[in-house]
């Protein structure tokens, strides 16, 4: 039964194929990518037309193995995130161990602690007297979003920093 069914797969597999190469137009032969994203289905079938035959077998590959979660998770198989969800976590991470002293140092508008978390939110050491006034100015909403979380503070941090005209470009938020 197993070995059937297998079998079955595998000539619909190939069937889908070809009937989905066959009609294909010129305009269809885009790089692959407004299907199901990444993983090992949209690595098998990245090349030939986008069809939902295609994307349907790419997003079935995906689900079937678990995958596209394996490779989302190695950063493999043509997935990323672009390091933004791994940078608020590290800064959320750094805020909530040095919560007492960014606040501190946020009022006093500057420090070791708040230059670190600039960094780990992609500040560069040039745009960090930006952020650092920024903070400062914006103290007050902040350290209320702290008394929720430090991971509502840096959330609120971001916003802020989307909003400023010189730190809109850094900001994860975009």
């Amino acid at each position: 039964m197993m070995k059937r069914l297998l079998i079955l797969s595998l000539a619909v597999l190939f069937a889908g194929i070809q009937v989905g190469t066959a009609g294909a137009e010129e305009l269809n032969r885009k790089p692959y990518g407004d299907g199901p994203g990444c993983g090992l289905g949209a690595q098998i079938f990245h090349e030939g037309p986008k069809t939902m035959l295609h994307q349907s077998l790419a997003a079935t590959t995906n689900a079937t193995f678990f995958l596209q979660t394996f490779a989302i998770t190695t950063g493999t198989w043509g997935c990323t995130n672009n390091g933004k969800f791994v940078s608020i976590e590290h800064a959320t991470m750094f805020a909530n161990l040095n919560f007492d002293n960014l606040s501190q140092e946020m009022a006093q508008g500057g420090g070791e602690h708040l230059a670190s978390l600039a960094t780990l939110m992609g500040v560069p050491v040039e745009q960090q007297p930006a952020f650092f006034a920024l903070t400062q100015e914006q103290y007050p909403s902040l350290m209320q979003a702290g008394q929720e979380s430090p991971a509502a503070m840096v959330k609120t941090l971001d916003d802020a920093m989307a909003a400023h005209p010189v730190l809109v470009k850094v900001s994860m938020a975009r």
